[in-house]
């Protein structure tokens, strides 16, 4: 017997389920991550967006930037630190010893033969008080005589100012603007089989205008002053200019024959081949009053200079000067392109 009361009895049918008043209960909210486009203000949001993209964007080139410069500080420290280190270290007094400076490959600025490189290297030797005598190990070919005369000019003063004698020893070769560095030493010791002299002076180059005629090319050389295209390869040379030319050789050579007269005085047997040019065996040179006596570097520490210890203070460059100097070069290559519409006096 069914309930009047019931809902059955009153429609048959039950009734759709109401929405419960519980909080616990609902449905959970829509997700609020998305911007619809259909809201209204998803324009604001996403340019928010992108201001928030590049913000992010602009700290992180903030932080490599710091990065680099932090780095760069780091490699002036250490550059720093080396320079310290090698004043402290030459400057510190050493027992007795023999010291050596090196003079090898082409004599030229810029070069590791240049006279930067070899007075600076000669004054720390001679400025320890440990050293007995400094001994030049050469060998070169030659070089500048600029750079060369710089150097001898510096081996009779610093042999003035600090009392000590200076040695050359020859390997391989010691011949043109070498043989005018050596000049300026106490005694030459060389092998019997190096190559030593060569006193002389050149200027070479080359001319190219009997082939440009053959070829049809002609050349367009601008300039002011008559001479400024003086030496140029691809213009005839004048009479004039040969003489000229001729005249600053002859100059040059006089003055390189004075050094050695001076350095070498009444040990040289003046012949005419002797400032033509020529070079000579060590042997040869020996006799011929070029060179004093037959020995190599530890002859001559053991035997002339009595301290067979032997220090090097021959400058050579380390990873981190020849990191500044590329980034020095890098800087100058900018300058230069930055400069390339500006005209120069060459």
């Amino acid at each position: 017997m069914s309930d009047p009361n019931s809902p059955e009895s009153a429609g048959g049918t039950t009734p759709a389920p109401q929405a419960s008043a519980d909080p616990a209960v609902q449905a959970p909210p829509p997700a609020t991550n998305a911007v619809p486009a259909s809201e209204p203000g998803w324009e604001r949001a996403t340019l928010e967006k992108l201001a928030f993209a590049t913000l992010e964007e602009q700290k992180a080139a903030r932080r490599w930037r710091t990065f680099v410069r932090l780095a760069w500080l780091v490699l002036l420290g250490v550059l720093a630190w080396l320079v310290l280190s090698r004043s402290a270290a030459t400057t510190s007094p050493t027992a007795p010893h023999t010291a050596v400076v090196e003079i090898k490959g082409e004599i030229a600025s810029g070069a590791d033969a240049s006279a930067e490189f070899i007075v600076a290297s000669m004054r720390s030797a001679l400025e320890d008080s440990g050293s007995k005598a400094l001994v030049l190990l050469i060998n070169s070919p030659g070089g500048s005589p600029v750079q060369a005369g710089i150097i001898n000019d510096e081996i009779t003063r610093l042999k003035a100012l600090h009392k000590k004698p200076v040695y050359v020893v020859v390997e391989e070769s010691c011949a043109s603007a070498a043989y005018y560095i050596a000049a300026a030493a106490d005694k030459i010791f060389v092998d019997k089989a190096s190559i030593v002299g060569s006193i002389g002076v050149l200027m070479d180059g080359f001319g190219f205008t009997g082939l440009m005629d053959k070829l049809g090319v002609e050349r367009r050389l601008m300039t002011a002053g008559e001479n400024k295209g003086f030496l140029d390869p691809f213009s005839p040379q004048t009479e004039a200019q040969r003489v000229y030319a001729q005249a600053m050789l002859n100059q040059i050579h006089a003055q390189f024959i004075e050094v050695v007269k001076k350095g070498r005085g009444q040990r040289l047997k003046d012949t005419p081949e002797m400032f033509s040019g020529l070079f000579w065996s060590g042997q040869q040179a020996v006799e011929m009053g070029l060179a004093d006596s037959l020995g190599n570097l530890d002859y001559v520490a053991r035997e002339v200079v009595k301290a067979e210890d032997v220090i090097d203070y021959t400058h050579r460059e380390n990873v981190a000067e020849r990191l500044a100097k590329r980034f020095g070069a890098a800087i100058g290559e900018g300058a230069v392109h930055a400069l390339k519409t500006v005209p120069t006096f060459r």
